[in-house]
C-alpha cells in the first residue's frame, strides 16, 4: 500500500509505473496543465512588475536629469530651444483637467537654428535676394526713367494717415489702463468674501462686457471715420484685437481667484495683482496671464535693433514682391471681363509670390517683432512658434505656427468650453475655429472696407476638415506646403481681384448691401467702356 502511495503523483513530479490505470493517467495530466499555467501565469506577472518597477526608476532617473537641466537652464538666462525640457510629456492635472501652459527660458526656434552655419546660409540667401531687388529696381528706374524713383508709393499709401494711427493706439492703450485696473480693482475689493454670485458680481460682468463692446466698436467707427488705408487699418485692428485678448487674460484668470476667496483663508494673496504686474503683461509678447514671468538679466539692446532692422527689411522685401510680381498681374482687373484662363493663369502667377509674403509676415511679426519686445521687457521665454514648417498634418500646423495665439484660444477657449461640456471635446475645437477664423476675416474686412469671405470659407471649409488628417513622412508635409502654396495664390488672386472691382466699378448699391455683394462678380463692364 505505500509502495502504491509512493508511484502517486508528488507536489515536486510525477512518478509513473506500468500499473497504472486510465484514470490515474488522466488526473495525472490535469495536474501537469494545471502547473504549467500556474507557472505561465506567475511569469507572466513577474514580467509585468519588473516592467513596471523598470520604468518607474527610469521614469524618477528621467525626472531628476530633466529638473537639474532646467535649473541649469534657469541660471544660464536663455535656454537652447531644442531644450530637455520640451521631451517631457505634458501631464495633466490631479483634478483631471487638462494641462496649464508653462512658462520657462528658452529662445525661439530659428534663434538657435541660426546658430548652425548651413541654416544661418539660408538667411544669408534671402539678405542677396533682398539686395538683389533693390538692384533690380533702381536699374529699371534709372534705364526705363532716367532717374531714381526712391518714393516708395505703396509703401506710404499702405501706411498712410500713421499719426491717426498712433492717436488711436494711444486711447486704446489708456482705456485698458485708466479704465480696466481701476474697475477691476475696485470689484474685488469691494466683494464681501465667500458669498455667493449675486446682483454686484452679475453688474461687474455687465460692466466688463459693456467695455468689450465698446472697445469693438469703437476702432471701427474710427477707421471708417478716417479712411484708414489698408495698412494703418491692419495695425488699429490688430492692436484692438490684441488688447481686447489681453484684458480677457487677466480678468479671467483673477476672477476666479476673487470668487474663491474666503475670509477666513490666510493663505490668499492679494485678489487684485499689482498695478505693475498688470502693466507688465500688456507689453509682453504672451497673452495668457500670469503673476510673474521668467525673467532674463540683462537688456542685449544690438539684439533689439537687429530685429527691428530686420522687420524693416521683411517691410521693404514685401514691397518688391508686390511691386514686381503681384501688382503687374492684377494691375487690369477691374478694367476688363476676367475670363477663367485668365483667372486660372492669375491665382497660379500669385502663388509664389504670396507664399513668399506669407514666410515674410511670419520672420517679421513672429520672429524678430516679439524678440525685440521680449528682449526689452526681460521676457525670458521665446517660444513663439515652433517648427511648423516640418509639419506633417494641418492640425499640427495650427499649434505650432503660433504658439502666442494658439495657448490664448486654449486656455480661454478650449479649456473653458471643454468644463462646460467635458464630454464634447468636439464642440470645443470647433469653436476655437469659429473664432480664429472670424478674427481672420474680421481684420480683412477692416483692411479692404469691404465683405468677401473667401477666407472664412476656406478657413471653416478646408482647414477644419483637414485637421482630421493625420499622416507621418515626407508626403504629407509635401501636401501640407503644397496646399498652404495653393491656398495663398487662390486668397491673394480673389482679394486683389475685388479690391481693383471695386477701385474701378460703380457702386451696386448706395446702402450696405453694397459692402456685402462682390462688385467683381456684378461688374457692368459695358457701361463703363460706354
Amino acid at each position: 500500500m505505500a509502495e502504491g502511495n509512493s508511484n502517486r503523483p508528488t507536489e515536486n513530479g510525477f512518478h509513473k509505473t506500468m500499473g497504472e490505470s486510465g484514470e490515474d493517467i488522466t488526473w495525472l495530466k490535469m495536474q501537469s496543465q494545471m502547473g504549467y499555467h500556474r507557472i505561465k501565469s506567475q511569469a507572466q506577472q513577474l514580467k509585468q512588475d519588473l516592467r513596471q518597477t523598470v520604468l518607474q526608476e527610469l521614469d524618477a532617473l528621467v525626472d531628476g536629469f530633466l529638473e537639474d537641466v532646467e535649473q541649469m537652464e534657469g541660471k544660464e538666462g536663455l535656454s537652447n530651444n531644442v531644450s530637455f525640457s520640451e521631451l517631457r510629456p505634458r501631464k495633466k492635472r490631479e483634478d483631471g483637467e487638462l494641462p496649464d501652459k508653462v512658462f520657462m527660458p528658452r529662445s525661439s526656434v530659428l534663434t538657435d537654428l541660426f546658430k548652425i552655419k548651413d541654416v544661418k546660409t539660408i538667411y544669408h540667401i534671402f539678405v542677396a535676394i533682398l539686395i538683389v531687388f533693390s538692384l533690380n529696381t533702381l536699374v529699371y528706374d534709372l534705364i526705363n526713367e532716367g532717374r531714381l524713383n526712391l518714393n516708395f508709393d505703396l509703401i506710404r499709401y499702405g501706411m498712410g494717415k500713421f499719426s491717426k494711427v498712433m492717436e488711436l493706439w494711444m486711447c486704446m492703450n489708456l482705456s485698458t489702463l485708466l479704465v480696466v485696473y481701476p474697475g477691476f480693482y475696485y470689484w474685488s475689493m469691494n466683494r464681501a468674501p465667500g458669498q455667493k454670485i449675486g446682483g454686484y458680481d452679475i453688474a461687474g460682468a455687465c460692466c466688463y462686457v459693456l467695455y468689450q463692446l465698446v472697445f469693438l466698436v469703437w476702432p471701427i467707427h474710427y477707421i471708417k471715420e478716417n479712411a484708414l488705408p489698408p495698412g494703418s487699418s491692419i495695425i488699429v485692428t490688430a492692436e484692438q484685437i490684441r488688447l481686447m485678448m489681453k484684458v480677457h487674460a487677466f480678468v479671467r484668470e483673477n476672477i476666479t481667484k476673487v470668487l474663491a476667496y474666503k475670509k477666513d483663508d490666510n493663505n490668499q494673496g492679494p485678489l487684485c495683482p499689482d498695478f505693475s504686474k498688470y502693466l507688465y503683461f500688456l507689453f509682453i509678447p504672451t497673452l495668457v496671464y500670469r503673476d510673474t514671468y521668467p525673467r532674463t538679466q540683462s537688456i542685449r539692446w544690438s539684439y533689439v535693433v537687429s530685429n527691428f532692422g530686420q522687420v524693416l527689411a521683411c517691410l521693404f522685401y514685401t514691397y518688391y514682391i508686390f511691386e514686381r510680381f503681384l501688382v503687374p498681374v492684377f494691375r487690369n482687373f477691374g478694367r476688363e471681363h476676367i475670363t477663367a484662363k485668365a483667372l486660372i493663369l492669375s491665382v497660379f502667377g500669385s502663388m509664389l509670390p504670396a507664399t513668399l509674403v506669407l514666410v515674410l509676415g511670419f520672420f517679421a511679426i513672429l520672429h524678430s517683432w516679439f524678440n525685440a519686445f521680449a528682449e526689452m521687457m526681460t521676457f525670458a521665454d521665446r517660444m513663439f512658434y515652433k517648427d511648423w514648417w516640418n509639419s506633417t498634418s494641418f492640425a499640427n500646423y495650427y499649434r505650432t505656427w503660433n504658439i502666442v495665439v494658439h495657448d490664448w484660444l486654449y486656455t480661454y477657449i478650449y479649456k473653458d468650453i471643454s468644463k462646460l461640456f467635458p464630454q464634447r471635446r468636439s464642440l470645443a475645437m470647433a469653436c476655437v475655429f469659429l473664432i480664429s477664423a472670424v478674427a481672420h476675416e474680421y481684420v480683412l474686412i477692416m483692411c479692404f472696407k469691404f465683405f468677401y469671405p473667401v477666407l472664412f470659407v476656406m478657413f471653416m471649409g478646408a482647414g477644419f476638415g483637414f485637421i482630421f488628417f493625420k499622416g507621418v513622412g515626407r508626403g504629407w508635409n509635401v501636401f501640407l506646403w503644397l496646399m498652404l502654396i495653393m491656398g495663398n495664390g487662390m486668397l491673394m488672386c480673389l482679394y486683389s481681384l475685388e479690391w481693383y472691382a471695386r477701385q474701378r466699378c460703380p457702386e451696386n448699391t448706395d446702402n450696405f448691401l453694397d459692402y456685402l455683394i462682390p462688385r467683381s462678380w456684378t461688374c457692368d463692364f459695358e457701361a463703363m467702356e460706354s
